[in-house]
């Protein structure tokens, strides 16, 4: 069983050892940094030893940076069900600024990124995604956050639409909603029923519930 860190020091000397075995001379707590490593003529190593990240870690060492461009922050290796993301966002936030990231485990130090310049992979499906969904989305109905009552997507608007024609003409052909209210999926969006407005009442034909008349009055001014 891995012994929990409970001093910065802790931090210390793995990471220490792996600066050495690579050549670098290392001395702690030189003047704000707490480690600085050098090797040679080349740029100073500066590395800040935290016990949890957080935003004010960040800020120093980005500080750092105007000292030189090497610069790490080494924490302990997070553990536990949630370690993997954490470990990952943190991992692409350090590359993001420009900093290396060490995480520490016992007596074990691991680098998982060194410093530098980085430029992420643009995601076109993601972006796709976003523009179908902000051209889905009818009105400005969250105004930049949460409302009152949720968030409001262009799916639910859709259902909402589909909800105001029962509402108004009864049981009707998954078709024929869809072909009133210009939402086109609007039999499979009935069919799916994530929010209990529906129910089927005979092949291809949908009434709306008693949930339903309640959402399209809690959500009369989302759609």
């Amino acid at each position: 069983m891995v012994a929990r860190m409970e001093r910065e020091s802790d931090l210390y000397a793995p990471v220490k050892a792996l600066l050495a075995a690579q050549g670098y001379e290392v001395k702690g707590e030189v003047g704000a940094a707490d480690l600085v490593a050098v090797r040679g003529g080349e740029e100073p190593v500066i590395v800040e030893l935290k016990l949890r990240i957080s935003l004010a870690l960040f800020h120093q060492a980005v500080a750092r940076l105007s000292v030189t461009d090497a610069v790490y922050i080494a924490v302990p290796k997070p553990s536990g069900r949630s370690a993997r993301r954490a470990l990952k966002d943190n991992l692409a936030l350090c590359r993001r600024l420009g900093l290396g990231f060490i995480t520490v485990k016992g007596k074990r130090a691991e680098v998982h990124c060194d410093p530098g310049p980085y430029a992420p992979r643009r995601n076109k499906t993601k972006r796709a995604r976003l523009l179908r969904e902000f051209q889905r989305i009818s009105g400005d109905p969250n105004d930049g956050g949460a409302t009152r009552h949720g968030i409001v997507t262009g799916y639910r608007q859709d259902a909402l639409r589909c909800a105001a024609h029962l509402a108004e003409h009864g049981r009707c052909r998954g078709r024929d909603v869809a072909a009133a209210t210009g939402v086109t999926p609007a039999t499979r969006i009935m069919r799916d029923n994530h929010y209990g407005w529906f129910e089927r009442v005979d092949k291809g034909v949908y009434a709306l519930t008693a949930t339903g008349r309640a959402g399209l009055v809690h959500w009369a001014h989302s759609w």
